[in-house]
């Protein structure tokens, strides 16, 4: 059965698997890059799972705890063949993968832990970074793992928020004291 859409064969997948990666700000899980991958309707899942298979094998991408990454040598030979990329392909991966950078790099730039203390309660630590580095990191006592987990659930939902009203109460004069 002939299948729709630009790419057709094994070796064209590994060049937008390659070029996939090329862009991808982070190391991606099987999945995410499976649903990048399949933006042409001539992928086909198989080959798709073996090309990223032998890509691994021969050294132009990297597996570790169960995420992908390309590698200098996966870098250099993608570049040399992305020109061959249909430009409808490259269209849609770059519309995609906009949208997943940006979630990507909002996540690594809002973390939570939650860290077990001497006594057997919990420490909430909630950091906010931006690209020059750490903005705030706020440590709160929990009693147990459903209030920390709340804790770090609102954190995750609405960092900036929550930095903008510490810094409105940090700088707030009304109470009397700066005047």
């Amino acid at each position: 059965m002939s299948r729709f859409g630009f790419i057709h064969d094994k070796m064209e997948i590994k060049f937008l698997v390659l070029y996939i990666m090329a862009r991808v700000v982070s190391p991606i899980d099987f999945p995410t890059l499976t649903e990048l991958t399949m933006c042409d309707e001539g992928v086909d899942y198989f080959d798709f799972a073996e090309a990223v298979a032998e890509l691994v094998e021969t050294g132009h991408l990297k597996l570790e705890e169960e995420h992908y990454s390309i590698t200098d040598k996966g870098r250099h030979n993608g570049e040399a063949w992305e020109s061959s990329l249909p430009f409808s392909v490259k269209h849609k991966c770059n519309a995609n993968l906009a949208k997943l950078n940006g979630v990507l790099r909002r996540n690594a730039q809002v973390r939570t832990q939650v860290l077990p203390r001497k006594d057997g309660s919990l420490t909430a630590r909630m950091t906010l970074d931006d690209e020059g580095g750490n903005i705030m990191t706020i440590e709160l006592l929990c009693v147990n793992e459903e209030q920390a987990a709340r804790l770090s659930e609102g954190f995750q939902a609405k960092p900036e928020r929550i930095y903008n009203e510490v810094l409105a109460a940090l700088l707030d004069k009304e109470d009397g004291k700066d005047e």
